[in-house]
């Protein structure tokens, strides 16, 4: 049994929302084992959709998820954006330490 094309965008619509509530808890060990996992899904609908089209119905709800998950991405980067630059400071103050 094959795999329905839209079921990709679901399954990536899915992580994406796990990835929302892991940055949400702040964790981002999780936020990245979940963006690992949205990368093999995406590799697999960029396969899958070599040989599969969508159906008219299925490209207006594929719209609509990938809606979602663009606004999902917003909200994990707005959550990520002070991580990373705490995280910049640090390794910005580390290599200064290392070079005096």
């Amino acid at each position: 049994m094959t795999t329905p094309l839209i079921d990709y965008y679901k399954a990536i619509e899915r992580t994406s929302e796990q990835m929302l509530a892991a940055a949400q808890s702040e964790n981002w060990d999780q936020v990245v084992r979940l963006e690992g996992a949205c990368a093999v899904l995406i590799a697999q609908l960029r396969f899958k959709s070599r040989e599969t089209d969508l159906a008219p119905e299925e490209r207006k709800e594929k719209a609509r998820i990938m809606q979602r998950i663009l606004r999902t991405d917003a909200e994990i980067r707005c959550l990520a954006e002070p991580w990373l630059n705490d995280l910049a400071h640090l390794l910005d103050k580390s290599s200064k330490a290392a070079t005096h």
